[in-house]
């Protein structure tokens, strides 16, 4: 159930802010370029996966098996990333007040997500914990 909540929030607050409001658009090519780089970690992160393997929930298939070559390689979490780079651009776009609350509901709801994730994963596979300590969380050298 917690999973479902937090995929709903999720949705809902990229709904919300991809809602055309008729905000003027602030910083076109600035928005586009970080929508776009979001993107592209994206479709490497989707590109990783083999075939059943991909879940948007953070709940930990049974048959699921821990990807660490490609972007895994270097961040555990670059679905995330894609997400907050592309809402981050949305908010580059209409920088306003608005879409900034709910950016932050979003990124408090992914970071929620994300550490949530991390624990199942830490009872489910004893290879995450050295994964774990050989890659980044979400930003490469910093976080």
């Amino acid at each position: 159930m917690k999973s479902r909540i937090l995929v709903f929030i999720q949705f809902l607050a990229i709904f919300l802010m991809i809602l055309p409001l008729g905000g003027e658009v602030q910083n076109l090519y600035s928005g586009l370029v970080i929508i776009s780089a979001g993107i592209i970690i994206g479709l490497f992160a989707i590109k990783a996966h083999s075939p059943g393997n991909f879940n948007i929930r953070p709940d930990i298939k049974e048959e699921c098996v821990l990807v660490s070559h490609s972007i895994y390689k270097y961040i555990r979490h670059p679905m995330y990333l894609s997400v907050l780079l592309s809402m981050l651009g949305v908010l580059v776009l209409y920088a306003n007040i608005y879409v900034s609350i709910l950016y932050v509901i979003l990124l408090a709801n992914m970071l929620t997500k994300m550490f949530y994730e991390e624990f199942l994963w830490h009872s489910k596979d004893e290879n995450y914990k050295e994964y774990a300590q050989n890659t980044y969380r979400l930003i490469p050298y910093i976080f």
